[in-house]
């Protein structure tokens, strides 16, 4: 059974459910949970650069537009970063991880 993190996406109005991981939160390890919530960080950038770059598309009558096509859109967005991030991302995720790391080390020295 997946975790679920019901939690605002800052791509959209609209609430977005992310999987964590498969096992429950507490079962992580400080590795894996730096892991997830680096991959969430660069899914949530990918968000924004993708939702600038589709805001300048204009849609047309009679199936674009409206309030249903700005949701779509932004649906779609979060799920296109969401798959990039997954897929391996374009980076940021590693280094975000090697920080998190980074940090987690010196508060434990």
């Amino acid at each position: 059974m997946a975790v679920l993190d019901a939690t605002v996406s800052l791509a959209t109005s609209s609430p977005a459910l992310h999987v964590v991981s498969d096992r429950p939160a507490k079962n992580l390890s400080a590795e894996e949970k730096a892991r997830v919530q680096s991959r969430e960080f660069e899914q949530v950038f990918l968000a924004n650069m993708l939702n600038q770059m589709f805001s300048g598309l204009s849609t047309e009558a009679p199936f674009g537009g409206g309030q249903a096509e700005e949701t779509w859109r932004g649906m779609l967005v979060d799920r296109y970063a969401d798959t990039i991030a997954r897929s391996g991302g374009i980076g940021v995720a590693d280094a975000v991880y090697r920080q998190l790391l980074q940090v987690q080390e010196g508060a434990h020295a």
